[in-house]
């Protein structure tokens, strides 16, 4: 019986044993279908992409390649001056200066700078130079300042002269070149309203004039209040990377747009160019264009003990304003086309490429929402996803050379960076990449609808201590009226 059942068991088996067999179904029991497509990749084939899809995603990588290059040449330059050792110590000044052989006219304009210029001019008067003089420029319709900067010109009368400025509309070209009328030097230097001077500055300037046979000298300039504001974190680094590194960079590639102050330019030079475009919103920047342009010789020096010490705009809405008026500047150099003369297509391709930075961080800022939207909404290909995020690395690697910088800035200046300060910098990275973009939307706006009006930068000396700010004259009725009648009484745009 044993037997009988075992024999019934493997007859009743058989058919499931035997890989020949007819299958009665496609399907296997908890698998589904076993029918493969033809082809051999076992995948389902994929939809055609759209024409839509093409030029979507094909703007997707231009865009990111882009991004990724940008990033890869900021990076690079940042990091021009620390490529050896030599290198970094050929950016500084002598540490042995030559006896003075120059005479200096300082150019400082100020207009509703009563806080601060005081104090500026009291240190400009303690230079060690033995041959200097300073040029105050101060509106007609500015009585605070001028009677700061009177003030000033009474403790310093054989040093300090005053320059009133009767143009209109009012700008600081205009009136550094009405100031260039009265200068005696043979080199021309320019200071803002709130700078704070080494005292031994003009000395190394001379000597390396000496030493180069330059044209211009272009020192350091550093924003120190790092501490006032998330966004004066990031001020004072990209100060501390553009004089540190950047400008040396350009300088050596014969392309240079000069800074608004610290600078440092011969008469001859001076003269040549007619002063300063006075119609420019970055009159710095087109001087140094043309001087390329005509082969001049720009040296720029940086010692972190000479530089000239400034204070980050003290509200967002004042950055705003002061980096709009920068890419408008830019706008208007690259529109004037003075670059184009630049004898070499690499030093053209600098220009072009520095000049229409405003109009890559618009279109950067104009892209911003557009891929939020598409992260929420659209679904790309893996491959595309991927390539778009090539553009992180180098936004991390120059995430990770800013918070070295700090603690560099931190060390050569003995300020106390504390961890508060690189939660700042990290976490504001996006917010200030935002923010600069919409400075640059703001900027092409102005640009085209024609507004070149210039948009004056506050100052309220927070880089310096309030018991170091220089007693400001009050101006009673009775003054303020004699004080007009003065300027009444005197030749419109004279000195005094």
């Amino acid at each position: 019986m044993t037997t009988t059942l075992t024999a019934a068991l493997v007859s009743a088996a058989g058919p499931l044993l035997q890989p020949g067999s007819p299958a009665t179904s496609g399907t296997v029991p908890n698998r589904g279908t076993t029918d493969v497509p033809t082809g051999g990749s076992g995948q389902l084939p994929h939809a055609a992409w759209s024409l839509g899809e093409w030029l979507g995603y094909s703007a997707l990588i231009v865009v990111s390649v882009l991004l990724t290059l940008v990033a890869l040449s900021t990076l690079w330059w940042m990091l021009h001056a620390w490529r050896s050792r030599d290198a970094l110590k050929a950016t500084r000044f002598s540490e042995t200066p030559r006896p003075a052989a120059h005479r200096f006219t300082l150019l400082v304009p100020g207009r509703h700078e009563q806080d601060v210029m005081g104090q500026t001019l009291d240190m400009l008067a303690t230079q060690d130079h033995p041959d200097f003089e300073i040029i105050a420029i101060v509106g007609e319709d500015d009585p605070e300042t001028d009677a700061v900067v009177r003030a000033a010109a009474a403790r310093h009368p054989e040093l300090i002269r005053v320059v009133v400025d009767d143009t209109a509309p009012k700008n600081k070209p205009k009136a550094m070149n009405l100031a260039l009328q009265y200068a005696t030097g043979d080199i021309v230097g320019v200071f803002d309203a709130e700078d704070e001077v080494y005292p031994h500055l003009l000395t190394l300037v001379d000597s390396r004039f000496q030493e180069t046979g330059a044209d211009v000298v272009q020192g350091g300039v550093q924003l120190m209040n790092f501490k006032s504001s998330w966004w004066s974190l990031r001020n004072v680094l990209e100060y501390y990377f553009w004089f540190r590194s950047r400008l040396h960079f350009h300088a050596e590639s014969k392309f240079i747009p000069l800074g608004g102050n610290t600078v440092f330019v011969t008469r001859e030079r001076l003269e040549w160019s007619n002063g300063w475009d006075a119609h420019c919103l970055a009159e710095d920047c087109e001087l140094g264009v043309r001087l390329s342009a005509d082969n001049a010789k720009v040296v720029v020096a940086y010692s972190p003990e000479a530089v000239t010490r400034e204070e980050t705009p003290p509200t967002f809405a004042s950055l705003l304003k002061q980096r709009t008026r920068w890419n408008q500047g830019f706008l208007q150099v690259l529109g004037k086309g003075e670059w184009k003369k630049l004898p070499t297509r690499k030093q053209r391709f600098f220009a072009r490429y520095l000049l229409t930075m405003p109009f890559i961080q618009a279109a950067t800022g104009l892209l911003i929402p557009l891929s939020v939207v598409m992260i929420a909404f659209v679904k790309v290909p893996t491959a595309i996803a991927l390539i778009s995020f090539i553009p992180l690395a180098p936004t991390l690697m120059l995430l990770a050379v800013e918070i070295v910088g700090l603690g560099e800035f931190g060390r050569l200046y003995q300020e106390k960076v504390r961890v508060r300060d690189y939660v700042k910098l990290v976490l504001g990275l996006i917010p200030y990449q935002v923010f600069l973009a919409a400075a640059a939307v703001r900027a092409v706006v102005r640009h085209v609808r024609g507004q070149n009006g210039w948009e004056k930068t506050e100052h309220t000396g927070q880089h310096r201590t309030p018991a170091a700010q220089p007693e400001v004259p009050v101006l009673t009725d009775e003054t303020a009226a004699a004080d007009t009648t003065e300027r009444e009484l005197q030749t419109t745009g004279g000195t005094r």
